[in-house]
């Protein structure tokens, strides 16, 4: 049997000439959208900050035009302080909800390893936090997080005082060393990521309780 070819203007043709339909874009809503400018700026902001981030690349990453951007926050430095205001709130929910314990020496434990658990998962977040802007003023940035943290902490070591016979008025100047401490060593640790976080914060522990001058050898976690 000879081999059967379309003819030109058969219906078999016109079925073949017809191109495949495209598929159709999901349009974001509003909402959507300033939720992904928001997550591709903490990116930037994280990678180049404040100064070296532009709108226009903003915009080219979530292919949308500047105007659209400008549309949902004003400009670059309402679009940084959302940034910055999400991170902020985060890490002090985390941070107040971990303070639980109301031994001192669990108390640091569970500040370090929040600390240290939310540089590990929210990295981009706390590069961006860390990074200095002479936009944010002392109530936007890394440091106003710490201080709400050590004033949490100073009415712990407060009471802590009280009962042991201390002077309760140095609990301020204790919690700002402590927590001081931490927020240094978590950003030694955001750069190194040695040795473990649980490792770290037990030795953050074992100068803070016992001193230079007591050091355990091998500190572990309390709460083993």
């Amino acid at each position: 049997m000879g081999r059967v070819t379309d003819v030109p203007g058969s219906d078999r043709s016109r079925r073949r000439a017809v191109p495949a339909a495209k598929p159709s874009r999901v349009r974001m809503s509003a909402a959507q959208r300033r939720e992904q400018l928001i997550s591709i700026a903490r990116q930037i902001f994280a990678e180049r900050g404040f100064d070296a981030t532009s709108i226009e690349e903003v915009a080219a990453r979530a292919k949308v035009s500047k105007p659209v951007v400008y549309e949902h926050f004003g400009g670059k430095e309402g679009l940084y302080a959302v940034v910055v205001d999400r991170e902020v709130r985060s890490l002090l929910d985390r941070i107040t909800t971990a303070l639980t314990a109301g031994h001192p020496r669990e108390l640091l434990e569970q500040a370090a390893l929040t600390l240290l658990t939310y540089i590990e998962e929210e990295t981009s977040g706390f590069r961006v936090l860390v990074r200095e802007s002479p936009l944010m003023s002392a109530t936007g940035n890394f440091s106003s997080v710490m201080n709400d943290v050590a004033h949490q902490v100073e009415h712990i070591l407060g009471a802590e005082f009280s009962s042991r016979g201390y002077e309760p008025k140095l609990a301020e100047l204790y919690s700002q060393a402590l927590v001081g401490m931490v927020a240094l060593t978590g950003r030694w640790w955001l750069e190194v990521r040695k040795p473990r976080k649980e490792t770290v914060a037990a030795h953050l522990v074992n100068l803070a309780w016992n001193g230079l001058s007591h050091l355990e050898s091998k500190p572990g976690p309390i709460r083993g």
